[in-house]
């Protein structure tokens, strides 16, 4: 542990390639593990105005990158930049370096975090402040290796830790110069303030706090609400000095060795909203609410008994920023190119300062990140909920208050629901749905047998004034999940899951991102974006990937080609040239839709990208009974002969028209039927009626997650994500490789098969009945070679399935004979199990049930 204000001075001074720094001094924050923030009030904190006091030096003309906000990632990403050798950098504080929130950080840097990529950030900054700044410099940082506690109450804490193993000031910004180019895309033209105006291609809002108010002068939302954090220091402990910091989630508190006293701070469930967030605020403080903060106090006095008798010295009560998720917002802003956003660390600025700062310059420099950065990156959130001050302060909330809970594997949030709901939201809730929320959606989870389960208004947690809810079905079905075990509707899901195996199933997927490409240039930007060959002839559908420059997979889909139409309707646009039908994963289309938006800029491709998924539903019918249910509801012939698989036809559902796709996510015979909105109802009735004689029921998206590991398929963002190519996760099929037709990420591929994989995905499979969730080690011959990504139930194989990637412990290509001849064991929670591994699923491996073959 350390503090790390000092640190965070020398990474700022750092705008050469040379690495030559100079230490910046300021009469604020901890710079030793003795000192102690002093306290000033709001009031007392707004003194002389930068603007009177004037800059710290002349501002030059034009920029190639301006970074906005001297506190912890501001002046973290200027450093990398530096290291990257990107000149022409300035960074500008409207205040003193670190004089937002960051000045008054507590300065904690823990190991453990819920994911992997979140880990190797921690231990980047790590490097930096323990390591790479005092060797660069010769300055200490401050760093103090005093190592740290994770204090585990009860059975399920203890599982869940068992589980994760050139700089400006008094500058301030008063306004974004955006530009419109020649083909309408809005761009960033330079950064105005009292004192002159930088012309630059690129802004980074590392305001903290103040982020939402400049991303206000670019256009741009910024989903983050102020709140008061606090901490408090207490007078000296004897025999303290070398305890390692404390954390102890269930008494939502952690206490920080600070010289010889203790810091003690945590998470409450009624914290304070900062309504009004002044743009006088600079090294100040607001007064401790002790009705708040006596939560902390007792949960410390718990813990550590002599804290009954020991008195506070000081009181740290500051802003910090919170996000609806309790993730950073990162990454270039969808609604204006040059504008990247690198702040609403949720008062784990300085933690994640080094890794993000670290990831947010390669993304800056190279257009992309180098590690999957799709959980902080602001493309996550849909504009519809970006702007929505509702959801937002009430998702912020929920997350704040819930930063010490335990972190299971199938939790659902209380607050922001019934956001966007599809036209079957009210048909299946009264069938008893338990619903999932992902990106605003309420979308199936699985159907429960005890009657309906709807989602009650958000009471924050009787915060506030609000009475709190009492006992209420769909919370009551929610807390059976909490637990690292089979939940108590895990027979309810198996029964799901085999009825799809053994007859149909019916799945609600109209949440998911419908999308069209048209255009004169609609060819070339497929041919371009899409790692298949999908110019094949109107009426055919592929699935394919889109991939980054590095060859990273950015996102699988189907992309069905579309004859041209001279008159729109609701299942198809009117267009000139080409055109493709793609439908999209809803939890991630914002991110497919900004990727397709970025590329199609960037080539200057002139054609259309139209969304048009709040206007169709989406109703998957799936099962060996499924063409003899459909052939009742449908005016075509579904034999094999007339209606192959991976093609599409424009058909009616009980008279409606519709777009019938034979696809699978399940691997099993199937059709996806694309309703217009006003007919979904309708055709989901006549296709239940068809289907009471065939056992066909329905089922969620718990039954599709294990259907579809059991088969093999992927998901994006688990066993396939952006720093994965479509080689290392078996789905070289879906790229054009032996064709001449240049595409994104080719040479990238191709340099990766020349030279051999370093790492591949693999299924492995495991005897005894243990639930897995991601995260477990994966032993070889007795040495760990990767951790799984996705695990999940196989009821059909009546086994745990679980896929990670491997590599070679000698940093070699992972040969095929490499995977055969191991023997592999996962670990859970310190057990390890025998497990086999597979190249290919175990269920049903030659295809013959998608098929139609039974």
């Amino acid at each position: 542990m350390a503090s790390l204000s000092r640190a965070l001075r020398v990474a700022a001074a750092c705008p050469r390639r040379d690495l030559r720094l100079r230490a910046l001094t300021s009469r604020a924050g901890p710079t030793t593990e003795k000192s102690v923030p002093y306290q000033r009030t709001l009031k007392e904190a707004q003194g002389p105005s930068a603007v009177a006091r004037g800059p710290s030096r002349p501002l030059p003309s034009t920029a190639n990158v301006v970074v906005i906000g001297g506190g912890s990632l501001g002046c973290q990403t200027l450093y990398h930049l530096a290291k990257l050798g990107v000149s022409g950098t300035v960074l500008l504080e409207r205040e003193r370096l670190t004089s937002g929130t960051t000045w008054h950080t507590a300065g904690l840097l823990w190991q453990l975090r819920p994911s992997d990529v979140e880990v190797e950030l921690l231990a980047h900054t790590r490097r930096v402040v323990s390591r790479d700044l005092e060797e660069e410099t010769g300055l200490h940082t401050g760093w103090i290796q005093n190592g740290g506690l994770f204090i585990a109450s009860n059975q399920q804490r203890l599982d869940e830790y068992k589980r994760l193993m050139s700089v400006i000031e008094n500058c301030p910004v008063s306004g974004i110069r955006v530009r419109t180019d020649d083909f309408g895309v809005r761009r960033v033209a330079a950064v105005e303030t009292e004192h002159g105006t930088i012309q630059t291609p690129c802004v980074v809002n590392c305001a903290g706090v103040w982020a939402g108010a400049v991303g206000r002068m670019a256009g741009v939302k910024v989903p983050l609400v102020a709140m008061h954090h606090a901490y408090v220091v207490t007078e000296r402990i004897e025999g303290i000095q070398n305890m390692p910091n404390v954390r102890d989630h269930d008494a939502s508190v952690y206490l920080r060795l600070q010289g010889d006293a203790l810091s003690v701070g945590g998470y409450e469930t009624n914290p304070i909203f900062w309504e009004e967030v002044s743009d006088k605020f600079a090294f100040g403080l607001f007064d401790l609410d002790w009705d708040v903060f006596s939560p902390h106090i007792e949960g410390a006095v718990n813990r550590v008994p002599v804290l009954e008798k020991t008195g506070v010295k000081s009181t740290v009560c500051g802003p910090e920023s919170f996000t609806p998720d309790h993730k950073p917002l990162m990454g270039e802003a969808p609604e204006l190119r040059g504008f990247y956003l690198g702040c609403g660390f949720n008062s784990a600025g300085m933690m994640l300062g080094g890794g993000c700062g670290q990831e947010l310059a390669h993304w800056i420099v190279h257009g992309r990140p180098e590690k999957d950065m799709y959980g902080y990156d602001i493309r996550r959130f849909h504009p519809l909920l970006t702007d929505h001050r509702r959801w937002i302060r009430e998702r912020s909330h929920e997350s704040y208050a819930k930063n010490y809970s335990v972190v299971f594997p199938h939790d659902e949030p209380l607050a922001g629901r019934n956001m966007r709901t599809d036209p079957l939201h009210e048909e299946l809730l009264s069938q008893g749905c338990v619903f999932q929320e992902r990106q605003g959606w309420e979308r199936p989870g699985w159907f429960t047998p005890q009657g309906t389960a709807p989602v009650l208004q958000y009471d924050y947690y009787g915060a506030y004034g609000h009475q709190a809810h009492g006992d209420h079905a769909y919370g009551r079905l929610l807390g059976d999940e909490y637990t690292f075990d089979f939940p108590p509707h895990h027979d309810v899901i198996k029964k799901e899951c085999l009825a799809c195996r053994g007859a149909a199933a019916v799945f609600n997927m109209s949440y998911f991102g419908k999308f069209y490409l048209v255009g004169l240039d609609a060819r070339k930007a497929a041919d371009w974006l899409f790692s298949a060959d999908v110019s094949r002839p109107p009426g055919s559908t592929v699935y394919t990937c889109m991939l980054n420059h590095r060859g990273g997979t950015e996102s699988d889909l189907t992309v069905s080609r579309l004859a041209p139409s001279p008159q729109a309707s609701a299942l198809a646009p009117a267009f000139e040239g080409d055109g493709y039908y793609l439908a999209v994963g809803g939890a991630v289309a914002q991110h497919n839709w900004a990727h397709i938006s970025t590329v199609l800029q960037d080539q200057k491709f002139r054609c259309q990208l139209i969304d048009g998924s709040e206007d169709l539903g989406m109703i998957s019918i799936q099962g060996p009974a499924s063409r003899a249910i459909l052939q009742e509801v449908l005016d075509a012939d579904l034999s094999n002969e007339a209606f192959p698989f991976s093609t599409h036809k424009l058909v009616r559902a009980a008279g409606h028209l519709v777009r019938a796709m034979r696809l699978s996510f399940v691997g099993e015979l199937g059709w996806e039927l694309h309703v217009p909105r006003p007919a979904c109802v309708p055709v989901y009735q006549a296709v239940m009626t068809a289907g009471a004689k065939h056992g066909l029921v329905n089922a969620g998206y718990r039954a599709i997650d294990s259907l579809s590991i059991e088969k093999g398929y992927r998901h994006w963002h688990a066993d396939l994500r952006s720093d994965d190519s479509p080689l290392e996760a078996g789905l070289a099929f879906t790229c054009k490789l032996k064709s001449a037709i240049p595409f994104l990420g080719r040479e990238a591929l191709e340099k990766q098969r020349a030279e051999g994989l370093r790492r591949r995905l693999l299924c492995f499979t495991v005897d005894e009945k243990v639930p897995m969730f991601g995260l477990e080690a994966i032993w070889r011959n007795g040495q760990v070679v990767g951790h799984i990504r996705r695990a999940d139930f196989g009821f059909a194989i009546d086994k745990t399935l679980a896929y990670g990637y491997i590599r070679d412990p000698s940093d070699g290509p992972v040969s095929l004979d490499f995977v055969k001849s191991g023997d592999y064991a996962l670990e859970r929670m310190g057990v390890t199990y025998p497990a086999r591994a597979h190249l290919k699923s175990p269920f049903d491996p030659d295809n013959k049930r998608v098929k139609g073959f039974y």
